[in-house]
């Protein structure tokens, strides 16, 4: 372990000897970019030719007048290439893994955004591409694995352990370590050992300084508070980022799954989670495990919270008093989502509607005028299998069993 890339108690480089010159190369390329002062304005280029750059804040009038307190705007990274935030981080490291002359990339994947995401860098760049995804997310995210596959990228379903997010990184892990030479890990999130935390918190930072920027241009002030989903951390950090400096409340939403006292969810900074300090996957925080330091199962409606850590730089944020953190169910998920697509025509993924449902409780009881920012971290066409569930759709299931039909006759 090498005594760097801590946030108070939480993060560090917890590798295996045999990865340390990698993860040297990595920092020492990272921090080379990071001081060119030609870097950002390149990655900046990038991402508006590429990837549709900046992304809008919208007025959400129709829920302002709804909801009856602060005045809504909602951060649009669902209008981001790939139909998330995702694209922000990958293109980036797509960058640096043409620096550093590697051709190839992997990557883990739980709702699989990053998966689509890194898949589309690795054809925009030419890098061969392999996808760790856990079965069960193979199984509820089918639509994104079939993009993934169609643009070059081999996606490897894991069966070990509980065939998530978390199983998914282990595994990706497991190939650097052996194709190091020649692999770059476009780790998705802004956890894992130093300098993974940071690097993927530079790229995300590009959602905050548009925000920042949009929200004063639109109605001339700061926002009271802003809202983002919590997995592992990334689309919340590079929302935060662009505010940390301010007087704005920042808020983590959490997925609270069934409830936090059943057991059955995936919280872990949120009041009530029963979460602990470890480590585990190269980085110290707070994990879902046992006494025993053994990984518990994690539960959500959407699989891209499904995880068991998270972030070591949002761990010291709500350790320091500087960010909230909450945890809305899977009800109020899916009720969150169905009253944002009734009020304004959006589709929010079912990650983002976790901001959203907790948004939706304070509001009301905020000033009206006062402004809350929504970060919209991706767009919920991806979860159209899951969500038709929820609602019990008949027209639906009507018309995947016909299809069902068809493929088996």
């Amino acid at each position: 372990m090498r005594n760097r890339g801590y946030y108070s108690d939480f993060g560090g480089a917890y590798v295996p000897e045999i990865l340390t010159a990698t993860f040297d190369e990595l920092e020492a390329e990272f921090d080379a970019a990071s001081d060119d002062p030609g870097f950002w304005p390149e990655y900046e280029a990038l991402m508006a030719s590429y990837s549709g750059r900046a992304t809008p804040l919208t007025p959400a009038e129709n829920l302002t007048e709804h909801l009856g307190g602060a005045q809504v705007y909602i951060k649009r990274e669902d209008l981001n290439h790939t139909g998330a935030h995702k694209a922000n981080n990958v293109m980036g490291q797509g960058l640096l893994v043409k620096r550093m002359g590697k051709q190839r990339v992997i990557a883990e994947t739980g709702a699989g955004q990053h998966g689509v995401a890194t898949a589309t860098m690795a054809a925009k760049f030419g890098f061969d591409c392999t996808i760790y995804m856990g079965e069960i997310d193979v199984a509820r995210q089918r639509p994104n694995v079939f993009w993934m596959e169609r643009m070059g990228a081999t996606v490897v379903p894991v069966t070990e352990g509980s065939r998530t997010l978390k199983d998914a990184i282990n595994e990706a892990f497991r190939d650097w370590v052996t194709n190091m030479d020649n692999t770059h890990y476009v780790l998705g999130t802004a956890c894992g050992p130093h300098p993974f935390p940071e690097m993927v918190t530079y790229f995300q930072s590009i959602i905050g300084k548009e925000a920042r920027a949009q929200v004063q241009a639109l109605t001339g002030k700061l926002p009271s508070r802003v809202f983002a989903c919590v997995g592992g951390g990334s689309n919340a950090m590079g929302l935060f980022s662009g505010f940390m400096d301010d007087p704005v409340e920042l808020i983590g939403v959490e997925a609270g799954g069934h409830g936090l006292d059943t057991g059955m969810h995936a919280s872990r900074l949120a009041e009530g989670a029963d979460a602990s300090v470890g480590v585990a996957q190269g980085y110290k925080t707070f994990f879902l495990q046992d006494g025993d330091g053994q990984m518990r199962e994690s539960h959500s409606v959407a699989a891209g919270l499904d995880y068991v850590g998270v972030s070591p730089i949002l761990a010291h944020l709500q350790a320091s008093g500087r960010a909230r953190f909450e945890s809305a169910t899977d009800a109020e998920v899916v009720d969150a989502l169905s009253l944002t697509i009734q009020k304004e025509g959006l589709i929010p993924a079912l990650e983002s509607s976790h901001a959203f449902a907790q948004a939706f409780k304070e509001i009301p009881i905020m000033d009206r005028d006062e402004v809350v920012i929504i970060n919209q971290s991706g767009r919920g066409d991806k979860d159209i299998f899951t969500v038709a569930d929820a609602f019990d759709d008949p027209s639906w299931r009507e018309f995947i069993c016909r299809k069902a039909e068809q493929y088996s006759a």
